[in-house]
């Protein structure tokens, strides 16, 4: 069986991130030379997944817009020998059929992923967050990897994990495994996943990391899953349905060298560009030489002159 689907919710208003997010979506947000979305777009498509939910909401039009073909504009850049450049707006042209659907109220990812409940015909499908980077040499290997295991497994759902502070588990879904310290990169049995544990009340310090894949039992699960006290379907809560029922699901710890940028802060967002910036073929060894030059020259500042001048 090939998983062949993929659903990306991409709905969230970005309020932490205003007023960057003010006229446009958080995913379109820049990180190096391509928007947040777009990097999770060619993730999916390296990945072979070619049938694309995005679950976008009010003053997201500039997605769809992004990801339309644009024959004219291509044409124009090879005819002017703009090869490179055209060689960017590939994603549009790779036999990828992008489809939306809008979740006009914030109901939460759970009641967002239920919304592709029609797309996915009761095929298993992946789930990759419109505003989380995958930061590897390969970024789509993660996908790979985890739907190979799930199809291996006849899994109701893998779930990539990755380590996180223990005073800041309480900002994410985190996971319980049979096995306490799992291999890297290899599916792990899950026994429970709570969604926003209580500081100090945290299972374990994995956290759910933005790349899933799913069986179509995911949707009934949902139906059966209570909103939170802000109203909210998590799907973290119709995970642990899931395993309640006794249904096989799996964790997938992140390797070493797979790193997931949640662009949820300023903070995080300005880290994905620099890492993404020094990493760019073109211009990461100028950019490297800039920060080096630019580390000295703040090493050399007076801490006082650094408080006057700010």
């Amino acid at each position: 069986m090939q998983i062949k689907k993929a659903i990306v919710p991409a709905a969230g208003l970005g309020t932490r991130l205003l007023p960057a997010t003010k006229s446009q979506p958080k995913e379109m947000l820049p990180v190096g030379r391509k928007p947040i979305l777009q990097h999770v777009i060619e993730e999916l498509q390296a990945a072979d997944l070619h049938q694309i939910l995005m679950i976008t909401g009010r003053r997201k039009r500039a997605i769809e817009d992004h990801f339309d073909a644009d024959p004219d504009l291509i044409a124009i850049l090879k005819k002017t020998g703009k090869e490179r450049e055209a060689a960017g707006l590939s994603y549009t042209e790779n036999h990828t059929r992008f489809f939306y659907t809008r979740q006009s109220i914030q109901k939460g990812l759970g009641d967002a992923v239920a919304l592709g409940a029609q797309f996915a015909d009761d095929e298993d499908f992946a789930v990759a967050l419109g505003d989380s980077l995958i930061y590897a040499s390969d970024p789509s290997a993660l996908l790979r990897n985890m739907m190979a295991a799930h199809v291996n497994l006849k899994a109701a759902a893998v779930v990539a994990v990755e380590q996180v502070p223990a005073d800041q588990t309480h900002r994410y879904g985190i996971v319980s495994l049979k096995d306490p310290n799992p291999p890297a990169g290899e599916p792990a049995k899950m026994l429970d996943i709570i969604e926003k544990p209580e500081p100090g009340r945290s299972p374990s310090r994995l956290a759910v990391a933005a790349r899933y894949v799913m069986s179509p039992a995911i949707f009934e699960a949902l139906t059966r899953t209570t909103a939170d006290r802000r109203g909210e379907i998590q799907l973290t809560d119709a995970i642990r349905l899931l395993i309640k029922q006794g249904l096989p699901v799996y964790a997938w710890p992140l390797p070493p060298d797979e790193q997931r940028y949640d662009i949820g802060n300023f903070e995080s967002y300005f880290k994905s560009f620099i890492d993404y910036t020094l990493n760019d073929e073109q211009y990461g060894e100028i950019m490297k030489r800039y920060l080096m030059e630019k580390a000295h020259e703040l090493s050399r500042t007076p801490a006082c002159a650094g408080r006057q001048n700010r």
